[in-house]
């Protein structure tokens, strides 16, 4: 069973149809939407700020999402798939994101709705992220537009295939 652990006086609360892997820890003012999923060794630590997902989110593999103490919260949209080891820290995803593998998005940074952040990629402290672009480097630029089409096969149909995989863990 997944470590679910209060602190400070919270406790984090769950949708429906969540999937948490036996070895998730999920930590403190964390609260999730429906259909969302936690993967092995990912941490979602709300010890020092508040941590909100909408629905049909999934942390990947190895993921940490924090916030700072009295500074930034982490806000996330419907429809984020965030990748293995990715650090996600006191910031704002809107719907339909994804965050590529071993990225880091800072805080106060705000990932725009369909927005795709590359594998690796670093998004440094208050930078705004264009809806529609792939974002990609250290420090994370704008590369290019994303066709509606490649926003369906890749951002939609990971989140989609997140939701499938959980049930075979159910």
């Amino acid at each position: 069973m997944a470590l679910i652990k209060s602190v400070r006086g919270f406790t984090p609360q769950f949708g429906n149809n969540v999937y948490l892997a036996e070895n998730a820890t999920v930590i403190g003012d964390v609260i999730t939407g429906d259909d969302c999923s936690i993967w092995f060794q990912a941490v979602v630590r709300g010890d020092v700020n508040s941590i909100r997902m909408g629905n049909m989110v999934n942390i990947q593999d190895g993921a940490v999402l924090h916030a700072t103490f009295e500074r930034s919260s982490t806000t996330i949209g419907d429809r984020v798939s965030i990748g293995h080891r990715a650090i996600v820290h006191g910031c704002t995803l809107e719907d339909d994101v994804l965050i590529g593998m071993g990225a880091i998005v800072m805080d106060h940074a705000v990932v725009e709705s369909k927005c795709l952040i590359a594998a690796g990629a670093v998004v440094l402290e208050n930078t705004r992220c264009e809806s529609g672009f792939i974002y990609a480097g250290v420090p994370a630029r704008k590369i290019k537009a994303l066709s509606p089409e490649f926003m369906e096969d890749s951002v939609g149909r990971i989140a989609k295939a997140y939701l499938k995989y959980s049930g075979w863990f159910k």
